[in-house]
């Protein structure tokens, strides 16, 4: 089972999601309180069951929140991002080099994330 490792930064604090065998499936944003960054990984846990929007494809089906979004960067690597009911980015991938990899990433914390306890 996967857990999300909370950390304080020199800014505040963040979390990673980890899969089973210790790699990071998505990261937050860093929170100024541990309160907030807490709520974060409530948040992630409660939006994870969201659809998924392929922005990789042309003409691509505009999916509801919560969802993920899957799409391309600068680099020409895929990369997904979670948005929370309100559209908020709650949490974000590593980049990808195949596009298989990222749909496996998001599968992982659709499967992880819900049970997923929580270390300091």
């Amino acid at each position: 089972m996967g857990k999300f490792v909370v950390k304080e930064t020199a800014t505040g604090f963040k979390f990673d999601l980890k899969a089973t065998n210790g790699q990071v499936i998505a990261t937050s944003e860093v929170y100024t309180t541990k309160a907030a960054c807490l709520k974060g990984v409530e948040s992630v846990r409660n939006n994870c069951v969201g659809g998924v929007e392929d922005q990789t494809v042309e003409g691509f089906e505009t999916v509801k929140h919560p969802k993920f979004e899957m799409y391309k960067d600068k680099a020409g690597e895929f990369r997904f991002r979670l948005k929370a009911k309100n559209g908020e980015i709650i949490a974000t991938s590593e980049g990808y080099k195949a596009k298989e990899s990222c749909v496996n990433g998001i599968e992982s914390v659709k499967k992880n994330a819900p049970e997923a306890p929580v270390e300091e």
